[in-house]
């Protein structure tokens, strides 16, 4: 069996399973890492992204639409990083900055 270092950053929505996540992460030792941050050693045979989101299936509701969990991971000496569930969406931060721009010519 391998085991491998994981970071998982979770957003559940309003009415997500929390309870059971936490428990989850309980269960596996995690580490808090900040707001909706864990970090863990998580144990598989074979696939860790496969079995470790059916392994959160069978823990938690992931029937709800808004369900975002993210996994970053270690793959042959390469950082990989993916959801389970969900995707990504609009950053909050987009067009925040200010970007120079040239005089205009009339």
């Amino acid at each position: 069996m391998a085991s491998e270092a994981i970071w998982l950053s979770y957003d559940l929505g309003i009415r997500g399973d929390y309870e059971s996540l936490y428990a989850w992460l309980d269960q596996h030792d995690a580490k808090e890492c900040g707001d909706s941050l864990a970090f863990f050693k998580y144990e598989y045979t074979h696939d860790l992204k496969t079995e470790l989101k059916l392994d959160l299936e069978k823990a938690i509701d992931t029937k709800t639409k808004k369900i975002r969990i993210y996994i970053i991971w270690m793959q042959e000496g390469k950082q990989k990083g993916g959801f389970l569930f969900g995707g990504r969406k609009a950053s909050p931060w987009f067009g925040h900055s200010s970007i120079e721009t040239q005089d205009d010519e009339l």
